[in-house]
Order: structure tokens, then C-alpha cells, then sequence
């Protein structure tokens, strides 16, 4: 009697299917972990345009920007700049090679301006900061430059801070001198491999300026070199996880808040504004000058 057909066994036997692949992890989230407009540039612009102080002996307020090298101080300030005029500035020099030393040698103020008007805020650049203790700014030179001690067009000194017997040390501030808000300029594409001598620089110059009440904000800055999601669509920043972990890792590293921390991009190849850039700078700058009144305005002295 033959084998049925239906009984033949396939020797060897075929080896079954592969499963398929897991999918990789959406790097987005359903929807904006941080409630933001992207249409309120225009807004924004006006309400810091019509900005009063609530100090009537001080014209305007003094922000000290600091940060490492290469993070974007100068060009985070030229951007705002840029924001309000509609156009690329470069008022606050920066460095276009790769370098390990700062490029910012002097203590220089920045006011902002839109069109022809000059609004009551002054950025203040200053050396930026490096892991070693002699290179780059000094945790004293910053600390003291915060209370108004550093004359504009100090130049720092790299192998000592300045002291109070120095002739550029300003012995008696007032408050027109004093700066009422430190913004952190960090870079959020390496922020995760940075130095911790350098954070604990950075804590450091934190835990004495809070002792006194001084507001401080994070701007961190490189986000679309952080994130390919955002590289893309900016307006992707809110809804990607990545960016979101970048400052919960800040946050966590420095102990500032999550929401005294805003991502921004800083103009670098554009040779146009963007209103998407625009927005984002705008709103950080609003959450820094309202703090940095808050504090001109709960004080006469420090």
C-alpha cells in the first residue's frame, strides 16, 4: 500500500519564522509634557517692550550669564538680541573655532534692544568657567560679580580671583550695580559627559547666591544638536523625551528647578530670524527678568 501524500514528513524540517523585530521605542511623547504656545512670540515681545521696573532708583536689571566654554553665553545673548530686532546680531563677540579656552576675556554688560528703544535689561558676560581651578573664571569672580563687586571691563585672571584690595573690586555696591538674577548657559548635547569639577564649581556658586536669595535660571542651550527629533521640528521640544530627560538630568545635577530650566536654540548658521527660535528665547527671557524683579523689588540691599 503507498504513503499518502498527506502523511510525508519534510526532512529536515523547514525552521520556523523569526520573530519580528520589537519596534524601537517612540523618542516622542502623545502630547506636550510642558504646556506651551508657539504663537505667543508677538505677545511676548510686546509685554517685555512695556516691561517697568518696580525699583524707581534702578533703570535696569543686571543678569549675570555663565556657563562653560563653548556653551553659548555670548551667543545666547546676541540671539535675544536678534529676537527683538528681526535681524542676526553679534553685538557680544564669539568664538567660531573649537577651542579649550574662553573667548570672553572682560566683564562686559549687554543691554537688549528692540528697534530704536533700549529695554531696562542688561546681560552681563563674563569668562567662562573650566573643570581646573586655575582656568577660566574663577567661582569667586563670578560670586562677587553677582553682588556688584566687578567693575565692567574687569579682565579676569586666570591664576587668582580678584580681591577686595584690587583696584577694579568695588567695595560698595548699590543697587544699580548688583546683578538680581544668575543664568546657567549649559549645552544640553554633552551636558550628560560633563566634567563634575565643573558642576561642583557650579553648585558651589549656586549654594552662596541662594543663601542670599538671588534668583537663578537654566538655559540650556544645543537642543536641536541634542535631540534629531528637534533638529527636524522644533516644535517637536515639548513632546520629545529625550529633551525632557536632558533636564530632569540637569535638574537633578544642580538642583534647580525643572521649571526655572528652558530649552532654546541660539542663532548660529541662520542669517534670518525664526519665529520658533524667537518664541522660545522670548519665553525664557520673560521667566528671568520677572524673577530678577522679583527680587530687585524685595530688597534694597543684599
Amino acid at each position: 500500500m503507498g504513503i499518502s501524500e498527506s502523511k510525508l514528513v519534510q526532512w529536515p524540517p523547514s525552521p520556523s519564522p523569526s520573530p519580528p523585530a520589537p519596534s524601537p521605542p517612540n523618542p516622542e511623547l502623545k502630547e506636550q509634557w510642558r504646556k506651551f504656545d508657539w504663537g505667543q512670540k508677538e505677545d511676548l515681545k510686546k509685554k517685555l517692550e512695556k516691561f517697568c521696573l518696580s525699583h524707581d532708583k534702578v533703570k535696569d536689571i543686571k543678569i549675570l550669564v555663565v556657563g562653560p566654554i563653548g556653551a553659548g553665553k555670548s551667543s545666547f545673548i546676541n540671539s535675544l538680541d536678534s529676537a527683538f530686532l528681526g535681524r542676526i546680531s553679534s553685538r557680544a563677540l564669539v568664538n567660531s573655532s573649537a577651542s579649550d579656552h574662553s573667548f570672553t576675556k572682560n566683564l562686559k554688560g549687554f543691554s537688549i534692544r528692540s528697534g530704536k528703544k533700549t529695554l531696562p535689561f542688561v546681560f552681563k558676560d563674563i569668562m567662562g568657567l573650566e573643570p581646573k581651578e586655575f582656568e577660566g573664571s574663577h567661582t569667586e569672580d563670578i560670586i562677587s560679580a553677582v553682588f556688584g563687586h566687578v567693575t565692567d571691563g574687569y579682565k579676569f585672571n586666570e591664576e587668582k580671583p580678584l580681591t577686595d584690595g584690587d583696584q577694579q573690586f568695588n567695595q560698595n555696591p548699590n543697587l544699580s550695580d548688583q546683578c538680581f538674577c544668575l543664568v546657567y548657559v549649559l549645552p544640553a548635547d554633552v551636558f550628560q559627559y560633563t566634567d563634575d569639577r565643573l558642576i561642583d564649581k557650579l553648585k558651589i556658586i549656586r549654594q552662596r547666591i541662594s543663601d542670599k536669595g538671588i534668583s537663578q535660571v537654566v538655559v540650556m542651550t544645543k537642543m536641536d544638536e541634542a535631540c534629531p527629533l528637534v533638529q527636524k521640528d522644533l516644535r517637536k521640544m515639548y513632546t520629545s523625551k529625550k529633551i525632557k530627560e536632558k533636564m530632569e538630568l540637569c535638574s537633578a545635577k544642580l538642583g534647580v528647578p525643572m521649571t526655572n530650566i528652558f530649552p532654546v536654540k541660539n542663532y548660529h548658521n541662520e542669517i534670518d530670524t525664526d519665529d520658533n527660535i524667537d518664541v522660545l528665547l522670548l519665553k525664557a527671557l520673560e521667566q528671568i527678568v520677572q524673577l530678577a524683579d522679583d527680587r530687585l523689588l524685595g530688597s534694597d540691599s543684599y
